[in-house]
């Protein structure tokens, strides 16, 4: 179960995106939301198509690897395929009893569900994969600072997340060690109508509770045996730093979604 999810996953790697500051990949990942939600037509999200292949080629990672983020959104995207294949006005392609499917409404299918698609890609590719949960919760951590002055408590939520990122491949594993053992004990959550498979997942669900709230017991003890209050007058092992490599692959980053919207603006009718 817990290898199907790529939450918290880090897959070890050399290559440019794996060497980036995980602050620069937070602001260009903003940066590349913004490219792909603005642009309404196929052109330019064919352009962000061909840069989302560039990046899976420059991030060294096996293409299995990267896929496999997007077999936890496929319901998504065919809800949203769905949900916007019968919104279109215009010409009908199909007409069949009371469904109607216009030109203009797959045309909007087809662009969500690619919209869709390569936004979970590039996060994957520029947060989960290449970045390790705790350079995740340091970089948080490092662009909260400035709201300081308002107090807010931006290493709290940062170390939250941290802990939140770190438990989760732990939790799927005892997930999976309970099934394993009430299926053992004759459980089932296959067969049956709805009541029962319920009935079978609250087996699972109370030892899952009680084996969670246990380890922040000790996770709580642990940080009080060794004086944790919080962020004020704490150092890091590893500082984060901005390099030459952050500069130039920021800039041609910015440069490619600059070119991506003049096209949408410039050329709104191309494709």
């Amino acid at each position: 179960m817990h290898d199907r999810l790529l939450l918290g996953k880090y897959y070890p790697g050399e290559s440019v995106l794996h060497r980036l500051d995980p602050r620069t990949k937070f602001i260009l990942l903003i940066v590349l939301m913004v490219t792909l939600l603005v642009p309404k037509t196929a052109f330019p999200l064919l352009l962000l198509a061909l840069s989302s292949v560039f990046l899976i080629v420059i991030s060294k990672i096996p293409l299995k690897e990267i896929l496999n983020s997007l077999r936890s959104i496929i319901f998504i995207v065919l809800f949203a395929f769905v949900i916007n294949v019968f919104s279109g006005t215009g010409k009908p392609l199909i007409t069949f009893s009371f469904i109607t499917i216009t030109e203009e409404g797959l045309t909007n299918a087809l662009l969500m569900s690619l919209r869709l698609m390569l936004l979970v890609l590039d996060t994957t590719l520029f947060l989960t994969l290449t970045t390790t949960p705790l350079q995740l919760s340091n970089a948080l951590e490092s662009l909260m600072k400035p709201l300081a002055v308002f107090r807010f408590p931006a290493h709290e939520i940062a170390m939250m997340m941290s802990i939140a990122l770190r438990f989760v491949p732990t939790l799927l594993e005892e997930t999976d060690k309970i099934m394993k053992a009430q299926s053992s004990r004759g459980a089932n959550y296959d067969t049956g109508g709805i009541f029962k498979k319920a009935k079978g997942y609250v087996s699972i669900i109370v030892p899952l509770f009680i084996s969670s709230f246990r380890r922040a017991d000790e996770l709580a003890n642990a940080m009080e045996a060794r004086c944790y209050h919080g962020g004020s007058g704490r150092t890091k092992l590893n500082e984060l730093h901005f390099t030459k490599l952050d500069f130039i692959f920021s800039l041609v980053f910015i440069l490619i979604s600059a070119i991506i919207l003049f096209a949408h603006y410039r050329y709104p009718n191309l494709i």
